[in-house]
């Protein structure tokens, strides 16, 4: 069975309803609503919390069937700059299903990074980049089998969510998180009102005022004993 490529179009979205989630965490994002896109916090950044690069850019999707990476191996030529790859691998933790040579080309073509729901090889490369970022959720030395099968860019399921092609992919320190086309264009205020919010809360804090008063708290039960 050959991979099959799906000759998609991308939705459209316009490139400042993108940007403007540029600097959004993930926590804020996936607080908006438990339908909102979180991935599976299980697949995490390579590096430690502070030197992970964030993971921003949409999604171009690959469906494996490990020990089988044919997909990806055809997804090196679909990516485009500032693409994030998604692949799907079932969550497979004994078969690579990508390492530092195929990074590296998507690195040289400009992709932000990827996301792989199964295993990735050669981490100590790829950590080490600052311009491309990985999440998995496992690592092992072994390599893949062969790569005669798979699909490209049809939706996919990683981390328990469905990604579709196209959607934006935001990664940080926290974690990942998927937004549907409709989601980036309609939730970016309720993100930007998050954020404002939680900046109030820092602000009265500092300033000495109670706790229980600037999160609107009813005063707990004293009991003396």
């Amino acid at each position: 069975m050959a991979v099959t490529i799906w000759d998609v179009a991308m939705p459209q979205i316009a490139p400042e309803d993108i940007e403007a989630w540029r600097n959004v965490p993930v926590s804020v994002a996936v607080d908006l609503a438990r339908d909102i896109g979180q991935i599976d916090p299980a697949i995490r950044p390579l590096n430690p919390p502070g030197n992970q690069p964030a993971l921003f850019g949409r999604a171009v999707t690959v469906s494996c069937e490990p020990p089988d990476f044919g997909a990806v191996i055809h997804a090196l030529d679909v990516v485009r700059p500032g693409d994030v790859l998604m692949i799907a691998a079932a969550g497979n933790a004994e078969f690579a299903m990508i390492g530092d040579i195929l990074c590296g080309h998507l690195r040289n073509r400009g992709c932000a990074g990827l996301v792989c729901d199964g295993a990735v090889r050669d981490v100590a490369t790829l950590a080490g980049w600052r311009d491309f970022s990985v999440y998995a959720r496992s690592v092992t030395p072994r390599s893949p089998a062969s790569a005669e099968r798979g699909a490209i860019n049809r939706p996919v399921v990683i981390g328990g969510h469905v990604v579709s092609p196209g959607d934006l992919i935001i990664g940080d320190d926290d974690g990942l998180v998927a937004l549907s086309p409709p989601n980036v264009r309609s939730r970016i205020q309720d993100a930007r009102q998050k954020m404002a919010r939680e900046t109030a809360w820092i602000a009265e804090l500092a300033s000495g005022r109670a706790a229980t008063d600037v999160f609107a708290l009813k005063p707990a039960r004293v009991i003396e004993s």
